[in-house]
């Protein structure tokens, strides 16, 4: 009796192994859907096609073509573009900065100031020549070598000048103002003996710099 109840056991033991071995493990799944994951592949993406014999009809910026500005066909659409270019200089006039308007303003002032010193220069007439010197005015020649400083010396200087030629004449060849600074290159015709023979003829270049109308820098240029 004691051996049947052995046999049994044995015989619900072996079934119990072969029943755990014929069903698959987590393990086995996760090994098999691992598997089924690395034998996927994803679609592959097709290049597109591009047809040689087919123009190129992409848009670039700046290749547009500009259209021909059409002329006025009569005398109002003259007018009304002359109206129009009148309209554009104005708002281009005003337009300018507080600091533009002064710039050009002092460099008005600083053209009349050398223009006055110049009649007064050619006329010999010394009153009117210093008037247009501060009193400190610095002459010097370039780039920073100081000839004589105040309207003393340049009374002595340029007054005994005056005296002693029969003719000084002085016209600018060119001449560049901005602001302050006028700057003159300048032909200089004098007469030693007879005011109608001029006997010295030379080219000079000149920086007057000019404050409250006054020139206060001279600068000469071998």
């Amino acid at each position: 009796m004691k051996s049947l109840s052995i046999f049994f056991a044995l015989f619900t033991f072996t079934l119990a192994l072969n029943s755990y071995a014929t069903e698959p493990t987590t393990e086995q799944q996760k090994a098999d859907e691992k598997v089924n994951t690395l034998e996927y592949k994803a679609p592959e993406l097709k290049k597109p096609v591009v047809d040689p014999t087919k123009p190129d009809d992409s848009k670039v910026l700046g290749d547009e073509t500009p259209k021909p500005v059409e002329k006025p066909k009569n005398k109002i659409e003259k007018a009304a573009a002359v109206a129009e270019a009148e309209k554009a200089v104005a708002q281009a006039k005003e337009a300018l900065t507080a600091k533009q308007q002064a710039k050009a303003k002092q460099s008005r002032e600083s053209l009349a100031v050398v223009e006055q010193l110049i009649k007064a220069y050619n006329a010999r007439n010394i009153e009117e020549f210093i008037r247009v010197y501060d009193e400190d005015v610095e002459f010097y020649i370039f780039p920073n070598e100081l000839l004589f400083k105040g309207k003393e010396k340049l009374i002595a200087r340029y007054g005994l000048m005056f005296k002693k030629l029969k003719c000084i004449h002085s016209s600018p060849i060119k001449r560049i103002v901005h602001g302050d600074i006028v700057i003159d290159h300048e032909l200089s015709e004098t007469c030693s003996a007879d005011e109608n023979v001029i006997d010295k003829r030379s080219e000079l270049v000149s920086s007057y710099q000019i404050k409250n109308g006054k020139i206060i820098r001279v600068l000469f240029f071998r």
